[in-house]
């Protein structure tokens, strides 16, 4: 069955059997390894990751060095900021800086193989998240029926399968775990049939060399019908106001701010847990509770990274980035080829927020295993689509949060996810989104300059009539002379061109390269 059939199929869904068709197709589609292009990682060692991590005086360093090749492997380090040790066996970075200022790190991994050298910056200040979040979230998969069993199985999966070597690192739980008010702080606890120990699961879940996310509202009640973070009590009791109006902005109740808030107490709380990442999730997202919510958690101790979800308003992103660490610009994302292909061309107007430790985020990744708390199946996009999906995702510096079951990863799946030329592009140090610099049809090019110079650009065909030519010409890059083009996919140089670059790309396909100056 052809990309045509399939799209044409899923976007018509007439009748049951018509989806019932995909879902097969979609699963036979998921196992093919012929679509795999990122070539299979060598036994030595390659470190991974940013070049650059921020940090804030005397808050707790949490960071991993990723490694891919052969077990066992043997990391050093030279230049580590007093305060600072790094495991010789795992790589986990721990301690605290007490001094602002910059470090350069001098990174070193050794296995049988050869050892791998890299140089890595750590800026000790204000701004944490100096490049996109990395990891994985709960919703996509199991909606708001996340447990304690699930976070540690999934934890697992990021190490067991390899992503943790890539950057892969933030474990977050969406809506699902609160269960009442009431402990040291008069905080949210978690719903006891579901969390047994909050502390254990975050101690666990850092030992594995990950981090620990979780979810909250200032509303009273979260969309999953879980207690938020503001009440109509004093003493902060859940109680469900069904019919009733907020008096602020009447809307029907629970969805709306309480009258008495307590996200003193949460942040309290998430901090003494141990997480370090907050998805905080309402709408209309005002300045207001962005600001509150902000100032609690830069007094935490704890590096928390500050997430705003969902669909963030435009006319006010400019103040509301200076107290967040990014943002949704839009609604849920869904696994359909009309869900991606809205978010594909139409982020440019939030290129000008996006910048080290502010990020624009237009949702989660829809690749391998989803069902949103329903019964788990492959991704509905095609092949093309996922990798479209990724080097979009890429290319725009956005949050890469898979929201799959990581249990269930395939090889495609897996290839999708640790080529370390692709993901770079996200990584970068510069912090810029990629733009469209030109477009013709359902055609176009997505690009932007990288922190050494060299030019990204992805030539996208989000058109349904099958394989189309694309072109990206030096005069949209503001570019002159001969460059070498590589495929970052396959991770092989093309060759030489000069003036532009010319690729058929297949339908709701891309081809991702990178542009290096011929001097």
């Amino acid at each position: 069955m052809t990309n045509s059939i399939l799209n044409k199929c899923g976007i018509i869904f007439f009748g049951i059997n018509c989806l019932i068709a995909i879902v097969k197709a979609q699963t036979v589609n998921n196992f093919d390894t012929s679509y795999i292009l990122t070539p299979k990682a060598g036994p030595e060692p390659v470190i991974n990751g940013p070049n650059v991590f921020g940090v804030r005086p005397e808050h707790p360093v949490v960071y991993t060095v990723p490694v891919s090749g052969e077990r066992p492997i043997t990391y050093s380090a030279t230049g580590l900021p007093r305060g600072v040790i790094l495991n010789a066996v795992n790589g986990q970075m721990s301690g605290h800086i007490k001094k602002k200022g910059t470090y350069i790190v001098k990174l070193s991994a050794r296995n049988k193989y050869g050892t791998a050298r890299k140089e890595f910056k750590i800026i000790v200040g204000e701004e944490i998240a100096l490049t996109p979040p990395l990891g994985w979230n709960s919703y996509n998969i199991f909606g708001t029926k996340i447990t304690q069993a699930i976070m540690i199985e999934q934890s697992q999966a990021m190490v067991t399968s390899g992503l943790i070597n890539y950057g892969w690192s933030y474990m977050n739980m969406d809506d699902g775990w609160q269960g009442y008010r009431g402990g040291e702080y008069n905080a949210i606890l978690p719903d006891t049939t579901r969390f047994t120990d909050m502390k254990y699961v975050c101690d666990t879940i850092h030992a594995m060399g990950l981090k620990v996310g979780t979810y909250s509202t200032p509303w009273v009640e979260s969309y999953g019908r879980r207690i938020g973070g503001s009440a109509m009590n004093a003493e902060g009791k859940f109680i469900k106001q069904e019919g009733e109006r907020s008096p602020r902005n009447k809307k029907v109740l629970p969805y709306h701010i309480g009258t008495y808030k307590f996200i003193e107490n949460d942040v309290k709380q998430f901090a003494q847990w141990g997480f370090d990442y907050l998805k905080y999730d309402w709408n209309p997202i005002e300045m207001q509770e962005t600001k509150e919510m902000y100032d609690e958690l830069r007094k935490s101790g704890r590096d928390i990274i500050y997430s705003l979800s969902n669909s963030t308003p435009f006319n006010t992103i400019k103040d509301l980035s200076t107290v967040s660490n990014a943002w949704r610009t839009g609604g849920d994302i869904k696994d359909s080829w009309l869900s991606l292909k809205s978010r594909l061309f139409t982020q440019d107007k939030w290129a000008t927020y996006a910048r080290p430790g502010h990020w624009n985020d237009p949702d989660m990744m829809i690749v391998g295993y989803v069902g949103w708390g329903k019964e788990p199946r492959p991704t509905l996009l095609t092949k093309d689509e996922q990798y479209t999906h990724m080097s979009a995702w890429c290319l725009l510096s956005v949050p890469l949060l898979l929201g799959c079951d990581l249990t269930k990863l395939d090889a495609f799946t897996i290839s999708l996810l640790t080529n370390d030329e692709v993901l770079a592009l996200n990584q970068d140090a510069s912090g810029k989104q990629a733009t469209v610099v030109s477009k013709h049809g359902e055609a176009g090019v997505m690009a932007k300059l990288l922190e050494d110079g060299s030019v990204a650009a992805g030539l996208f065909n989000l058109g349904d009539s099958g394989t189309q030519k694309v072109v990206v010409s030096w005069s949209d890059l503001g570019l002159q002379g001969k460059y070498l083009v590589r495929d970052l996919w396959r991770k092989k140089d093309i060759g030489i061109f000069e003036n532009e670059f010319a690729a058929d790309v297949n339908q709701h396909g891309v081809v991702l390269v990178s542009l290096r100056k011929i001097k």
